[in-house]
């Protein structure tokens, strides 16, 4: 029970991500400073593709362990990877959610601050992401450092 609310965990997680990386990007098509959309700098553009290279790797490893769960096959490994990923992901989409948002973000009017909040809960909720590397190394037969 303990390891399907794992690798159920990781979906949420994604969801979270998703979420501020879709919200974020909204926000700064609208967000103007100096006549301009804040999200047509540069260095913007740059954290935010990083951001959403790392949501969609997060989507497949959920993908992956939920389908894991369902047929049964390498459920174990499958669960801790998706474990040992999510978790920084979720918080650091939420962080930059919260960071591009400037003080809105911040803020009761905007829920960015509330994603932080869940995703940092959810990133012990079932295991730390260390817990959960050490568990994939024993399951592959690794030592570790």
């Amino acid at each position: 029970a303990l390891r399907a609310g794992a690798g159920l965990l990781a979906s949420e997680q994604l969801g979270v991500a998703d979420w501020t990386l879709t919200e974020t990007v909204r926000y700064l098509k609208e967000r103007k400073q100096f006549n301009r959309p804040v999200g047509g700098f540069q260095a913007l553009k740059h954290r935010l593709a990083q951001l959403w290279l790392e949501v969609v790797s997060l989507r497949a490893a959920a993908r992956n362990a939920a389908d894991a769960l369902a047929t049964g096959e390498d459920a174990d490994v499958a669960v801790a990877v998706a474990q040992a990923y999510a978790a920084a992901v979720a918080v650091h989409a939420a962080e930059e959610a919260v960071q591009l948002h400037g003080g809105i973000g911040m803020t009761w009017e905007h829920p960015a601050h509330l994603y932080l909040k869940r995703a940092k809960a959810d990133s012990i909720a079932y295991g730390t992401a260390g817990a959960h590397r050490e568990a994939l190394a024993e399951l592959v037969d690794l030592r570790a450092p």
